[in-house]
Order: C-alpha cells, then sequence, then structure tokens
C-alpha cells in the first residue's frame, strides 16, 4: 500500500493536506534534489493542469550583486511547469521520463518581499510535447517573470549517476 497522497484532478492546495501528506509532498520535491533544498522550493498548489510552488528571497538565491539570481528563478519555473506538465499531459511516471525541451524567460522586475510564487499551466499537450506558461509574481501580485516552457515525454532513461535509493520509475523533474 502506497503511503503517497492521492491528489485528484481538481486543485489542492498543500496547505490543506494533512500534515503526514504535506512531507511527503516536500520530500518528494526537496528529497533527492539538493539544489530545490538550497533554494527552499515549495508546492503551494496543484491542479489537473496547473502547478504553483513558492520560493523564499534570501541570501542562497542571491547573486553577486545582493539581488534575486535569474537562475533561481529559472529553477522555480522549471519545476512548476515541470509539475503541470505532469499533471496535464499522457506521462506515465515509471514508464516515461519528461525532460526541458525549452524554456525562455522574460525578467520584468523585482520582487517586494520575501517570497516569490510561480504558476504554471498547460496551454496545449501533444504525444510527446507539452507547452506550458508560466508567471512569477511576488506576494503583492507584481509579475517579476514571464516563462514559455516545453516539455518533452520520452520513454524512461537511466539517470547519468546513479544515486542512493532513487527508484528508477521516479519523474525526472
Amino acid at each position: 500500500m502506497s503511503t503517497e497522497p492521492r491528489l485528484p484532478g481538481d486543485t489542492v492546495r498543500i496547505a490543506d493536506l494533512s500534515r503526514t501528506d504535506q512531507e511527503f509532498m516536500r520530500s518528494a520535491l526537496r528529497g533527492d534534489t539538493p539544489l530545490h533544498e538550497l533554494l527552499g522550493l515549495e508546492f503551494v498548489e496543484i491542479g489537473a493542469r496547473h502547478a504553483t510552488l513558492s520560493m523564499p528571497v534570501r541570501e542562497e538565491a542571491f547573486n553577486s550583486t545582493g539581488n534575486l539570481h535569474g537562475g533561481a528563478i529559472a529553477t522555480l519555473i522549471d519545476v512548476a511547469a515541470g509539475t503541470a506538465a505532469a499533471r496535464g499531459s499522457g506521462f506515465e511516471q515509471g514508464r516515461q521520463s519528461l525532460v526541458t525541451a525549452d524554456l525562455h524567460v522574460r525578467y520584468l522586475g523585482r520582487p517586494h518581499g520575501d517570497m516569490v510564487f510561480a504558476r504554471a499551466e498547460v496551454l496545449k499537450t501533444g504525444r510527446q510535447l507539452v507547452i506550458v506558461e508560466c508567471r512569477v509574481t511576488d506576494a503583492e501580485e507584481r509579475i517579476i517573470a514571464s516563462a514559455d516552457f516545453s516539455m518533452m515525454i520520452v520513454p524512461l532513461r537511466s539517470p547519468l549517476r546513479p544515486v542512493a535509493g532513487a527508484n528508477p520509475s521516479d519523474p525526472d523533474l
């Protein structure tokens, strides 16, 4: 019997899940990906064709000029869009991998406050290609970045470097 929370097709706010399910979701996001842990990425909401994640604005995500690093924002977008693509397509976990095919980010402003949010929504799905749009906003809902994203569904791939405890059927996000 799996301990993984079942997410229905409709929208689920992570804060509304049980503590155990919230911890499972955090572990799934951060557990084997040190970059996600370093950046403090968190699931906020997951739906049938969208996902919202948050990232704190903090020192670990700053560049050499003391501003939010574009790579940190791009990582937040990549994870939000990949999650939306996995949920909103015909992706079959354990049989297929999801790989980023294209990511175009427009950096539009600096955040106010200590948190940014990426909301990604699937625009179109094909047999192999999933097209996703993503917007990053701050807590005041000011737009920080906008992105176009495409992800390919490919046959399950072996990792470049075996990781202890990694399951080969885990999604390649």
